[in-house]
């Protein structure tokens, strides 16, 4: 699942994400303090090997990366060797449960996605890292920590990320709606919304005389992520909880008027590359790993951008993966030096360039050569650092997940391709809904 340009969104996470499923607040916050040294003669206790456990960077590949690559550098800088040990979420949930439990806590690092760092927490096995030394020279995007900032502890520092954008052929914007700026969508400024979207398409059809605006919505394709991850959110401040609001009703019926101005074709797209580089539409949402081809093909053509605005805010989907300390971890100070090694925007960048995660640190896309992945990062970094975002997550619903869904699908096959009353179709797919969550036990998003 970690790889950008591949299958980033599988086992998304293992348990549920306790919190409401938005955070708002974009923008970057830069630390100050002491960095965490990583200099052989730090007064940190002579250690000679770390003990890296992490449900991420498993597959073959990317784990001859972690430990011929990062964990070779890491041992240069410092001295200290590391044992990288994959593990499933849960096998490692369960090490975890039972060191903790003994208090023989063998593991010194641990490397996952938010929703498993959400459950080791909220069971009390991690440290609290707001006491440790500060890490310098780097800028954290602000929205990524404070999800890693859970009941008011700092239980885990942000590692990589990825998402869904949108890409703007250049040739859209010489038909810009009156009021909106070229600047205003690269920079996701509170002019660039969903009302601007629809005006924009509006104007580009005229102009063209046909849709100019695409989604994956084909059998394969993503477009209910953009469902249940972007418009809802944006339009209700929630992904499930408001599933059949008044807000919810204005958000379908705002759907069903921009649908009018989307290619027919996009029912039968899985991925929008192709449609991109053929002409079909000059503006297009999906995921980073699926528009990636575009961007390699033609670098210069096309623009990646944040998505637009609602009246809630600017929702998108963030895949979240963080690094942490357990409680009672043996050596803590010499994890730390692994943290600030793995952080700093150099490192950063390594890790885009040979595993396709982006970076959480706004200094690391400083660093990337131009071309192709500059473009995506600082379409990225751009959505993320909004200052109205609405950061959302995927919630873990099990064996349920199809269900979850299958239920956004079916909405939008009814309300906006078939023309059935939003209000009707929402009154009877939402008890569904909200019963997935109940079975499960854990809270509506």
């Amino acid at each position: 699942m970690k790889r950008m340009f591949g299958l980033l969104l599988i086992g998304l996470m293992a348990f549920a994400v306790v919190a409401s499923g938005c955070i708002s607040g974009g923008g970057t916050t830069t630390t100050s303090s002491p960095t965490a040294t990583t200099s052989k003669t730090s007064t940190t206790p002579k250690v000679s090997k770390l003990t890296w456990v992490s449900t991420q960077l498993n597959p073959p590949e990317e784990r001859s990366f972690v430990i011929n690559t990062l964990i070779s550098n890491f041992k240069k800088e410092s001295g200290i060797d590391v044992d990288f040990i994959p593990l499933s979420y849960t096998d490692l949930s369960t090490r975890l449960a039972a060191e903790e439990k003994t208090g023989k806590v063998t593991i010194d690092l641990i490397g996952d996605l938010h929703g498993g760092m959400d459950y080791y927490a909220s069971q009390g096995w991690l440290m609290d890292l707001s006491k440790m030394p500060k890490l310098t020279g780097r800028t954290f995007i602000s929205s990524f920590e404070k999800y890693a900032t859970i009941n008011g502890k700092q239980v885990y520092v942000p590692w990589m990320s990825a998402t869904y954008v949108m890409v703007i052929n250049k040739e859209a914007f010489n038909y810009l709606p009156s009021g909106l700026t070229k600047e205003d969508v690269i920079k996701g400024t509170d002019k660039w919304t969903y009302d601007a979207l629809l005006a924009w398409a509006k104007k580009l059809k005229e102009a063209k005389g046909q849709p100019e605006l695409g989604f994956p919505a084909g059998p394969n394709g993503l477009f209910v992520r953009f469902l249940h991850g972007y418009l809802y959110p944006s339009f209700t401040g929630y992904e499930a909880k408001e599933f059949n609001s008044p807000q919810a009703i204005q958000m379908w019926d705002y759907l069903k008027k921009l649908w009018q101005y989307v290619n027919p074709a996009s029912t039968t797209w899985d991925a929008m590359s192709d449609p991109l580089l053929t002409g079909q539409v000059l503006i297009a949402w999906d995921h980073t790993a699926r528009i990636k081809n575009a961007i390699e093909t033609k670098p210069n053509q096309f623009v990646v951008v944040p998505v637009p605005r609602g009246p809630k805010g600017r929702g998108f989907i963030v895949v979240l993966a963080g690094l942490a300390i357990p409680k009672n971890a043996p050596n803590p100070e010499a994890a730390w030096k692994l943290i600030d090694y793995l952080t700093k925007p150099s490192t950063q960048v390594e890790v885009m360039k040979n595993v396709g995660f982006f970076p959480t640190v706004k200094e690391a896309t400083n660093e990337i050569p131009d071309g192709p992945l500059k473009i995506l990062a600082e379409g990225v970094t751009a959505q993320s650092s909004t200052p109205d975002a609405l950061i959302v997550m995927i919630p873990n619903l099990g064996s349920k997940g199809g269900e979850f869904k299958n239920i956004y699908k079916e909405a939008f096959k009814r309300i906006v391709l078939q023309g059935e009353d939003p209000q009707k179709v929402l009154n009877e797919l939402g008890p569904q809904l909200l019963g997935l969550f109940k079975e499960k036990g854990i809270p509506v998003p």
